[in-house]
């Protein structure tokens, strides 16, 4: 069995009363400038929470600059302004994206490397400043990864991959998910079971990542669907939020496939969201892996809810057509021409997605060019 490292933050707090934990252990650290990195649409809800810190005598910079998956010029911009606040801790209260962005400031703010020499795996060698995150999607996972995704000139997605980007602590609190609408709900949610099937499907996947893995597949594919329909039902979002920080917690030690390597592209190519592009990719990746992933995938099936059938394989085909009903019932598009994506873009996106090769060693099953290009023919 291979040696196996789990980096996650040295405090995790779940449940609806974690924001509040937040505030009383950020009282504790000495800190007194705090740059919080917010979604905008979640500024009423943290009103007092940010009023009860400027009242312990906190000051607080708060920065609603982020709307999309974040550019590294965007970055810089931000960085800038925390420097120039003298901020000595960062707080990251959003979606992925935002707390992508917080992650690597609080790297950079003291930090002696460029913002080129932390790029790719294992650069990044240090950071100084207190950082806390809290997720107020359930999908991304990056609370508790060692991973932030920026968006280069070119326009292609790179990774800073470092223990240093796992935070001091993170605050899971399923109140905060609640105003998230249906469609981002269901994207979001789509990812995080991606993440979990990715790493349970993998040529790198392990034992004690698959604990993880397997409950994140189950709790998305039972709650999602409620949560989609119903946003206030607190059972629901609270397991679906519970899944999505299992799928993090898969993020470091094991990764993601193919179906996130060809999600990019349509990213960067295409301005489509991250977690729409996994979820229409989904079920044409696992299709296209079916050959080499017949037991995991007729695992994973199980734990969704599929009957048992005569073999492996027709489990596992049992399990594709769950996910792919799953996405249905979540108003997840079928295709990826319901995403008003040009056919004649096949060549360049998946050249686009051969490039990520960090992801693609991670597949069961090998994809060349060819492939590629047959995977997104058959989303279309």
């Amino acid at each position: 069995m291979r040696t196996i490292n789990l980096l996650n933050p040295a405090k995790l707090s779940f449940g609806d009363d974690s924001l509040k934990v937040f505030i009383e252990d950020y009282l504790k650290t000495g800190n007194r400038r705090l740059y919080m990195l917010i979604t905008e649409h979640v500024e009423n809800l943290l009103e007092r929470s940010i009023k009860n810190l400027r009242e312990e005598g906190i000051e607080i910079y708060v920065d609603k600059s982020i709307e999309q998956e974040p550019s590294f010029s965007e970055f810089e911009t931000i960085l800038e302004n925390a420097r120039s606040y003298e901020a000595d801790s960062i707080v990251g209260i959003g979606g992925g994206s935002v707390l992508d962005v917080a992650k690597l400031v609080a790297a950079q703010l003291k930090n002696t490397q460029s913002l080129e020499e932390v790029k790719g795996i294992g650069n990044l060698k240090e950071r100084q400043t207190y950082l806390s995150c809290l997720p107020t999607t359930a999908g991304t996972g990056s609370e508790v990864s060692p991973n932030a995704i920026f968006i280069d000139d070119e326009g292609n997605k790179v990774g800073v991959i470092s223990p240093f980007l796992v935070p001091d602590a993170a605050y899971i609190c399923p109140r905060l998910t609640h105003s998230v609408p249906p469609s981002v709900t269901a994207a979001t949610g789509i990812d995080a079971l991606t993440h979990c099937l990715e790493a349970y499907a993998n040529n790198f996947a392990h034992p004690m990542v698959n604990v993880f893995a397997l409950e994140g597949i189950r709790l998305i594919a039972q709650y999602l669907p409620i949560a989609y329909r119903n946003g206030d039902d607190e059972e629901a979002r609270a397991n679906v939020a519970l899944g999505s920080l299992y799928g993090g917690m898969c993020l470091g030690p094991v990764n993601t496939a193919a179906v996130h390597a060809l999600s990019y592209p349509l990213g960067t190519e295409f301005h489509i969201a991250h977690g729409l592009s996994n979820a229409v990719l989904l079920p044409y990746v696992m299709e296209y892996n079916l050959p080499e992933a017949i037991g995991p995938y007729s695992e994973i099936a199980l734990a969704i809810g599929a009957e048992k059938g005569n073999s492996p394989e027709e489990i596992a085909k049992r399990g594709i057509e769950i996910i792919r009903k799953l996405n249905s019932d979540c108003g997840i598009p079928s295709k990826l021409s319901d995403l008003e994506i040009p056919e004649s873009s096949i060549d360049l996106l998946a050249e686009n997605a051969l490039k990520v090769q960090r992801l693609l060693k991670n597949n069961l099953r090998e994809v060349t060019l060819h492939d590629a290009k047959y995977i997104y023919q058959s989303a279309f």
